[in-house]
């Protein structure tokens, strides 16, 4: 492995005076230097091809025994600058104070051949300044669902943060999974997880509640010089199409969570990238049975903050927060609340865009709005499968509705008697209004197959291959990380990744809901 590094982070930003992982609140400065704290018994699980492709290595260069030291964090490479950022956030609505990377550690930036630059961190490396209460580690169920999830909504088209490889530690880590007084031994692991910038709301947000205006305004322009370098301008105006951009981003990032049945599940303002990538995958899930109320997090089972349904409103609440911080940089508001006008703006016309690919339309009016509204509602209604209903939803032949396609969708046969008939009058609108459509009928359905996944991957998904490789056997892993990449294509063999939940799942910790313990 022979990259190039480039730490224009720790190079160009202020770092904490202080070194070491001792717990402590950092004034004035972005980053602590902290090193990978070392595995006693490191080996590799898997890895994405893709990634490491696009980072120039080869098959032999992953096989290596330098790779796994490596992003294990018992070695470091020529060039290396390993630090845990500094951020805070509102977490549930509510201001946190200095939260920071309490698991993750930066180990530098990485240049690739085409000039793309990209951040590689490890995950659950040990101990920072910012870990608290904790020990800076992560277990295997955790790392596993980030890794297979960051590089399925890479090809869902989903805007993300990527994973390189996913390592064991050889060691045990004790986690009370869902905070009921019951902790565990657990196996640990390491995720490398890559992305251009983990830059996120909340590193605006700590410099601006502690008053620091000076690194506030430092930190703004690093960001639009390194990130978005296409930006022009000075002054408030570049602060304005920065601000406006990053509203868009998020936009079309929530849009596509939407369009595949993605719920975040933690959506607290310091896992929201400036980029507008998907960040953290915590407590996430999949939309089964649709209810846009659901939401896989035990901490927010309650107040259901980050339900399904929800997530275009927080996000606009947390950009809202975002503009808030950034607030000094401007004499006048307006800029900021045209920039959160953008962002609802461009989130219309996504959902709208969404609405068009997901029905087979070649353009969708104010009348399709309402005509997939009420589709929701009866999937509701119906507990119907969000990914099987729209995948089978090509296949219905509009010159004869009927409900034989969606056979498989169904969860509760009581509620299906119910919904049934009107779905059925659904079926006959909607194939009244592809009478009228341009869209000729295999253009039609391939358009809805590009936008309909068949295949997603749901967390009963995540916690069979979770089980397998608690027991020492990775191969779970590799073959649904195999089926992700080409989640739009049907793969003969491979049904068993395409079917409703089973009843065992519906119930089970790790499939159903989801705590944010690691």
């Amino acid at each position: 492995m022979q990259w190039q590094f480039d730490n224009r982070f720790v190079r160009e930003l202020p770092g904490d005076p202080d070194s070491g992982p001792h717990v402590r609140q950092v004034h004035g400065a972005l980053w602590s230097a902290v090193t990978p704290t070392p595995m006693p018994a490191p080996r590799l699980l898997a890895h994405s091809r893709e990634m490491a492709e696009r980072l120039g290595l080869d098959e032999a260069d992953v096989a290596a025994p330098g790779f796994v030291q490596v992003f294990a964090g018992n070695a470091l490479l020529p060039g290396m600058a390993p630090f845990a950022a500094n951020y805070g956030g509102h977490q549930f609505g509510a201001w946190a104070g200095q939260l920071g990377d309490g698991r993750a550690i930066t180990l530098g930036e990485v240049v690739d051949a085409q000039g793309e630059r990209w951040e590689l961190q490890l995950k659950g490396a040990g101990a920072t300044p910012y870990s608290r209460f904790a020990d800076g580690r992560a277990v295997l169920r955790s790392s596993v669902r980030e890794f297979v999830c960051s590089e399925a909504m890479h090809h869902l088209g989903v805007p993300t943060t990527r994973a390189l490889c996913l390592v064991a530690t050889g060691e045990e880590v004790v986690r009370d999974m869902f905070y009921d007084g019951h902790p565990a031994p657990e196996p640990g692991a390491i995720v490398c997880r890559v992305a251009p910038s983990f830059l996120r709301f909340g590193s605006f947000e700590l410099p601006y509640a502690r008053g620091d205006l000076a690194l506030l305004r430092r930190l703004a322009d690093f960001c639009i010089r390194r990130d978005f370098p296409w930006l022009q301008g000075e002054g408030e105006r570049l602060y304005a199409d920065w601000f406006a951009e990053v509203c868009e981003r998020t936009a079309t990032m929530v849009a596509h969570w939407m369009r595949v049945g993605f719920v975040h599940g933690v959506m607290n303002t310091d896992n929201m990238s400036v980029l507008g990538l998907t960040l953290d995958y915590g407590p996430f899930g999949w939309v089964e049975d649709f209810d846009p109320d659901w939401t896989p997090n035990t901490t927010d089972a309650h107040g259901r903050r980050y339900r399904f349904g929800w997530q275009p409103q927080v996000a606009q609440w947390n950009l809202a927060r975002f503009a808030q911080a950034l607030s000094p940089l401007f004499a006048d508001p307006a800029p900021l609340q045209a920039g959160l006008q953008r962002y609802v703006d461009a989130f219309v016309a996504a959902d709208r865009d969404n609405i068009a690919r997901k029905l087979g339309l070649a353009e969708c009016r104010d009348e399709d709005v309402a005509l997939m509204r009420e589709l929701y509602g009866l999937l509701h209604a119906g507990a119907l499968d969000m990914t099987l209903f729209f995948r089978a939803l090509g296949r219905c032949d509009p010159l004869a509705p009927s409900p034989a396609p969606f056979e498989a969708a169904w969860y509760d046969e009581a509620r299906r008697r119910e919904a049934e008939p009107a779905l059925l009058a659904w079926l006959a609108r909607y194939a009244a209004r592809l009478a009228g459509d341009p869209l000729a009928p295999a253009a039609r359905r391939a358009r809805m197959e590009a936008a309909n996944p068949c295949y997603v991957p749901r967390n009963w998904l995540l916690q069979e291959a979770i089980d397998r490789a608690e027991q020492g056997d990775p191969s779970g892993i590799h073959v649904l990380l195999e089926v992700m990449r080409r989640p739009y294509q049907e793969q003969p063999g491979r049904e068993a990744y395409a079917r409703r939940r089973p009843e065992w799942a519906r119930t089970r910790p790790g499939c159903s809901m989801l705590s944010c313990s690691s």
